[in-house]
C-alpha cells in the first residue's frame, strides 16, 4: 500500500551516499522510475559501447511513428545485417509491430535494419532521428550510429548507464512498449513461414520484473537494462560491461526492496502555494511519488519558482515545484494557473433604476 505524506512546502532530507553494489559492472545505475532519482550507481555518466540495448531507442521511435499496424514488405536492406537475427527474408510480409517483437525478444539485427528502413526510408535518416530524440529527452552523453547496436568499425553506439535509464523511463510511458518488453513468447505466421520467439531476458522468470533488453558484442561486453515493480517501487537497473549482470540486477532490486518505500511527496488535491501575484488557483496535474527510506521522509525539501507572466490564461504553465533531497535536485513538477471567474452581481429592476437616478 502506498504511503502518503502530506508535506509543507519547505522541508529537508538526507541523501545516502551512492555505493557500488557490484564489482563486476564497469558502470551501473539503479533509478527510481517515478521520480528519476538515482538510488545507487557507479561511474554511470561515462560513455561506453552499449551493444543491443540500443534497440530500446529503435523500438521507441517505431512506436512513436504510429504505424505499428502497417504491413512491412522486407526489402534488401536486411542483407547487410549480421550477428543475432530473426532471419526474415526479402519479400516477406509482417507488421511493424511484429518486427518490434523480433527486435526486442530476439534482438534481431535484421529487424533493426528493417525498422529503420521502413520508418525513415534509410538507416542514415533513422540514426538522425535517434540522436535527435536522445537530445530531446536529456540523454546528454549519447551518440547513436546505427539502429542495432553493432560495433561497425569505430562507429559503435556510445551511451551511459544514466542515459539508458532516462531512455527506459521515457519509453515505459507507452503501453505498447511495456507490452512488448514483458512478453516471454511471441508467435507469428507470415506469408513465408511461422515463428516462435522466446525472450532472451532471463530476468522475466521473476514475477516482479516488468521488462528490459539484453545486449552483447565482443567490444561492448554484456549490457543489460531491466525494469521492476516490487513492493510498489517502480525501478530501472542498467549495467554496462558486466559479466554477472543477472545477479547484479536481482541484487540491486533486493537491496532496494529492503531499504526503500514509495511515498507521495506532492498531492495534487492538497497542493497550496502562497501567491500574491496571480491570485488564482495554482495547481499541479498529477501527484509526485518518490522512493525514500523511512528516515528520509522527515527531511524533504521543495522550492516553488513562479514566472510573473503579464498575459496568461487558464491552464497556462506559470512555474514549477522543484523537489530536492538535501541540496541535490531530483526533479520538478509544472505548476499551472486556474483563473478565477469574475461573477457579476445581477441587479433587480429597482437597483437599476436607482443606478440611473442617483447621479441626477
Amino acid at each position: 500500500m502506498r504511503r502518503i505524506l502530506l508535506f509543507s512546502l519547505l522541508f529537508f532530507i538526507f541523501i545516502p551516499s551512492i555505493k557500488a553494489s557490484s564489482q563486476t559492472a564497469s558502470e551501473y545505475i539503479l533509478m527510481d522510475m517515478e521520480s528519476g532519482r538515482v538510488l545507487e550507481g557507479k561511474d554511470y555518466n561515462n560513455p561506453k559501447l552499449i551493444a543491443s540495448i540500443t534497440k530500446i531507442m529503435t523500438c521507441l521511435l517505431a512506436i512513436e511513428s504510429n504505424r505499428l499496424d502497417e504491413t512491412v514488405v522486407v526489402d534488401e536492406s536486411i542483407l547487410k545485417a549480421y550477428g543475432s537475427g530473426i532471419y526474415i527474408q526479402v519479400g516477406e510480409e509482417l507488421t511493424l509491430r511484429d518486427l518490434l517483437y523480433g527486435l526486442m525478444l530476439r534482438s534481431g539485427n535484421d529487424a533493426a535494419v528493417m525498422v529503420a528502413s521502413f520508418v525513415s526510408g534509410s538507416e542514415k535518416e533513422f540514426v538522425k532521428k535517434m540522436n535527435a530524440k536522445a537530445k530531446e529527452i536529456g540523454m546528454k552523453n549519447t551518440t547513436f550510429s546505427n539502429s542495432s547496436g553493432l560495433d561497425e568499425e569505430d562507429n559503435g553506439n556510445l551511451s551511459t548507464a544514466y542515459d539508458m535509464a532516462i531512455l527506459t523511463k521515457y519509453a515505459m510511458q507507452y503501453e505498447e512498449y511495456r507490452n512488448i518488453v514483458k512478453t516471454k513468447k511471441y508467435t507469428l505466421k507470415t506469408n513465408y513461414k511461422a515463428y516462435i520467439w522466446h525472450n532472451k531476458n532471463k530476468l522475466l522468470n521473476y514475477d516482479y520484473i516488468t521488462g528490459g533488453k539484453t545486449g552483447f558484442t565482443e567490444k561492448a561486453g554484456r549490457t543489460l537494462v531491466s525494469t521492476a515493480d516490487i513492493n510498489n517501487l517502480k525501478l530501472i537497473a542498467v549495467t554496462i560491461r558486466d559479466s554477472d549482470d543477472w545477479n547484479t540486477h536481482t541484487s540491486l532490486y533486493n537491496e532496494a526492496k529492503d531499504k526503500y518505500s514509495l511515498y507521495k511527496v506532492l498531492d495534487k488535491k492538497d497542493f497550496k502555494v502562497k501567491d500574491d501575484y496571480y491570485k488564482g488557483k495554482l495547481y499541479i496535474e498529477k501527484d509526485f511519488y518518490m522512493a525514500l527510506t523511512e528516515d528520509e521522509t522527515k527531511k524533504v525539501n521543495t522550492k516553488i519558482k513562479l514566472e510573473k507572466k503579464k498575459d496568461y490564461k487558464t491552464k497556462d504553465k506559470v512555474g514549477k515545484c522543484e523537489i530536492y533531497i538535501d541540496n541535490t535536485y531530483i526533479n520538478s513538477v509544472d505548476i499551472y494557473i486556474q483563473k478565477e471567474k469574475i461573477i457579476k452581481e445581477k441587479k433587480n429592476v429597482f437597483q437599476k433604476i436607482w443606478e440611473l437616478i442617483k447621479f441626477w
